[in-house]
């Protein structure tokens, strides 16, 4: 291997190493491969770039380019144009969506944050863009040393961001692979000195000149490493760093175990999936309906095609009461009252408690603002949560089906705000909404319809789909029919919205397990999302379009009664399947946890792996493959050409006896092998072999036609002179070096070809014919090989039959 084959190997092992500490800043994994295989795409076309005859600068540039298609191929391919496999113009939009929202999840996402789309853009083009200017500064210019500035900025962002997730492990793997460049481009600078020569040492003799040296590095290098990662195990701790998250909400943080956000969602994408069963809060409630409250934490109530999220980012200071809910005609209502505290697991949330909320009792109010048009409480300062205490109180709104259905329409404020889609909605989402609903009259029937087919037997809950509430995830769901309470609450919000029901994603808690003296205890496994629907004089009413859980409201059976008589049963479970166990039929199991699948002896399974996949989707993956296939076969007569002419002119040879002094005689072999490379040469810059002529007149045509310089056309005559002694004399003793009479010759052969005539020569060179005919060839040869071999196993096989028959034929007599 060459030495900027190593460097280009090493530059990107440098990255890939220091990208690991980018790990802990989302709540999985997959996204690191993404982020590799654009790593490794770059690399190999730095590595194409640098063996053509383009300047240097065109390098990073063309590396630019492959990352920007990469990236829109990875994060935008839905908008794809011509034929739907390459990015076009749409693609770019839908790119720049993506990272403005990227862009937004840094802003209100706490670490670990989940696996949406905009920030796994951001780290993948994170680590292509750094891995561009490694590559770049190391191998295009030579300048190792000082790739460690942008390995050593990646690193200080990311371990910066990871907070106390981060480890020692992350800085040792970024400077071992800071090494492992450095020696490579310090071995090659010492080896342009020359051989060293060292006497009568143990080594023997002349030695090769960089052991001694290449040594001595490493050993800096190591001893430098193992100082800087135990000298700080003995120095004083500062409490403050280089990346501070200080006091404002949008640093959450956590403890062993425990769960850290201040968005719901957030929470929810990192704890359903692999559920630990912590405790996160308890409270106690004296209401007939506490075992079907919900503990609301906030809404989404913005859709723009990619996620749902908070449309108001305006709070005010909370002072204990909140205003007046939002459509609800009737305040003076039934109220549900729960006294609740939070434990030490969950530490940056927003406040749980029932919907619609009319006071919360805190210790201190001057600890939460209100966001008034969601109903929500934020805390102000870091970990305002934990281990908190307060009382809450909500309103019991009662309705039945008979006066939902009998609503007057909603206000075109809330009509202008709730009923907002992208353009870019699925159009399977907007089919399946027509589908479902197309007998119902009402907005009420429509929201029961959608509701019935989502609970029915034709979705499964499973916790293993991948995470996400944007259009194309929305269009997964429905095709693969299953997914967890993000994808029904998000998809039944998007299908309401279109059906001109205003409608957004609420999330939460559902009701605890019931454990003694009206104390309900609420773990990980019960976050959750559902979808809230407005209908004018009674507000925001929940759904519950989850299969197995969570409790569905009277008021959403067509024929219930008023929703504050107690539910006579269970809802009905749908069929079994390999991601939702049915429970045994306990007759002492709460019907909440009948729903949820909790009861008997056998608890639910699902597969591990939760939040996202690591694999690309299959028309990205296969988008790639074809264009990997076809620039393979563009570059196929280039790359071989080069390879053939490096054999060809490599170094080798034998020494005259006459001591290790005297010049390098070149075998017969090698002399033959430097004609081929210059009848080549001037072939693939226009000039065809003729194999009627002599050596001699073969190199007197290629001058003549070429028009060569003096210093060129002596150069192919040496070469033909030598090759004209191979082929003729007795014994030739070819001494002149004719691997660089090749290289003067072909350099005058280029210099007179023009600039098109040097491009084609080098991507599109006509020597490599002899590539197809040597492919032709072996193939005919393996062809009539097998055909010889079948044929002596046939004769052997047939052989004894033939004999048989031939001793048994009867004689002209009558014998046999």
């Amino acid at each position: 291997m060459t030495t900027r084959a190593k460097l280009t190997v090493y530059s990107a092992l440098a990255t890939a190493l220091a990208a690991l500490c980018l790990t802990p800043l989302l709540t999985t994994k997959g996204w690191i491969t993404h982020a590799y295989l654009v790593l490794a795409v770059v690399a190999a076309v730095g590595a194409g770039l640098r063996r053509t005859p383009f300047y240097r600068w065109t390098v990073p540039v063309g590396q630019l380019l492959v990352l920007a298609v990469l990236l829109l191929l990875g994060f935008a391919s839905a908008a794809a144009s011509w034929g739907g496999v390459l990015p076009g113009p749409e693609s770019v939009r839908l790119l720049g969506r993506v990272l403005s929202h990227g862009l937004d999840d840094v802003r209100d996402y706490a670490i670990p944050a989940p696996p949406s789309a905009g920030l796994r853009l951001i780290l993948v083009g994170s680590v292509g863009l750094i891995a561009i200017a490694v590559d770049t500064v190391a191998v295009t210019y030579r300048r190792s040393a000082l790739a460690g500035l942008p390995l050593l900025a990646l690193y200080s962002i990311g371990n910066g961001l990871a907070g106390d997730k981060g480890s020692w492990l992350w800085f040792a793997a970024a400077a071992a692979g800071y090494l492992v460049l450095l020696f490579a481009e310090g071995q090659d600078r010492v080896s342009r000195w020359g051989r060293v020569f060292r006497g009568t040492s143990r080594g023997g003799g002349e030695g090769g000149g960089l052991g001694g040296l290449g040594q001595s590095g490493r050993q800096v290098g190591v001893i430098a490493l193992a100082l800087a990662l135990l000298l700080p195990a003995f120095l004083p701790r500062w409490s403050s760093g280089l990346v501070h998250s200080g006091s404002g909400t949008a640093a959450g943080k956590h403890g062993p175990g425990g769960i850290s956000s201040l968005d719901p969602l957030v929470s929810l994408t990192s704890a359903l999936p692999n559920p630990r069963g912590v405790e996160l809060f308890t409270y106690r409630s004296e209401s007939p309906v506490a075992d079907r409250t919900y503990l609301r934490t906030g809404s989404l109530d913005a859709f723009d095609g990619t996620t749902w999220k908070r449309g108001s980012g305006d709070t005010v200071p909370f002072k204990g009461t909140f205003p007046p809910p939002e459509g609800l005609s009737n305040a003076d209502l039934a109220e549900v009252k729960v006294d609740v505290r939070i434990g030490n697991q969950l530490e940056d949330a927003l406040l749980p408690m029932p919907y619609p909320p009319k006071s919360v009792g805190l210790r201190d109010n001057d600890a939460w603002q209100l966001d008034p048009v969601t109903a929500s409480l934020l805390p102000v300062k870091e970990k305002a949560i934990k281990g908190l205490s307060y009382s809450a109180t909500g309103l019991d709104v009662p309705a039945t089906a008979g006066q939902l259905r009998n609503v007057p329409p909603a206000p075109n404020r809330i009509r202008e705000q709730y009923l907002s889609l992208p353009r870019d909605l699925p159009d399977l989402v907007k089919q399946k909404a027509d589908a479902v609903t197309g007998r119902s009259r009402t907005a009420y029937d429509k929201a029961v319809a959608l509701q019935e087919w989502f609970t029915g037997p034709d979705f499964t809950y499973d916790i293993t789909n991948r995470s996400g509430t944007g259009g194309d995830a929305m269009a997964d769901f429905l095709a693969r029919r299953r997914g967890y309470c993000i994808h029904f609450a998000s998809t039944m919000a998007a299908m309401a919205r279109y059906l001109n029901i205003p409608a957004r994603v609420a999330l939460g808690f559902t009701p605890g397990n019931s454990k003694s003296g009206n104390v309900y205890s609420v773990t990980d496994a019960m976050y959750h999302a559902w979808p809230e629907l407005y209908f004018e004089g009674y507000g925001w009413l929940r759904f519950e379009p989850t299969p197995t859980r969570g409790v569905q409201p009277s008021y959403a059976d067509p024929v219930s009664t008023p929703a504050t008589q107690p539910t006579t049963g269970p809802t009905a479970l749908p069929e079994p399947s390999a991601a939702v166990k049915l429970p045994s039929a306990n007759p002492d199991c709460d019907p909440k946890l009948r729903r949820m699948g909790e009861c008997g002896d056998q608890k639910q399974h699902t597969a591990d792996g939760g939040g996202q996949s690591w694999l690309l989707s299959g028309q990205t993956l296969s988008t790639v493959g074809v264009v990997v296939l076809l620039l393979a076969l563009l570059l196929t007569p280039m790359i071989w050409r080069s390879l053939l002419r490096r054999r060809r002119l490599g170094p080798g040879g034998r020494r005259r006896p006459g001591g290790p002094g005297g010049p390098i005689e070149l075998t017969d072999a090698q002399v033959l092998a430097a004609w081929d490379e210059l009848i080549d040469s001037a072939w693939d810059l226009g000039i065809p072999p003729d194999e009627s002529r002599t050596p001699r007149a073969a190199a007197r045509r290629i001058t003549e036609a070429a028009e060569l310089d003096e210093v060129a056309a002596a150069a192919a005559g040496r070469v033909a002179l030598a090759t004209e002694r191979v082929l003729y004399a007795r014994a030739a003793h070819v001494t002149e070096p004719l691997a660089a009479d090749v290289r003067t010759a072909r350099a005058g052969l280029r210099a007179v070809a023009g600039r098109r005539g040097r491009i084609r020569a080098l991507l599109l060179p006509a020597s490599s014919a002899q590539l197809r005919w040597r492919i032709s060839d072996g193939l005919l040869t393996a062809r009539l090989a097998v055909r010889g071999r079948v044929a002596r196993v046939a004769g052997a096989v047939t052989g004894p039959v033939r004999r048989l028959l031939t001793r048994r034929r009867p004689d002209g007599d009558g014998r046999s």
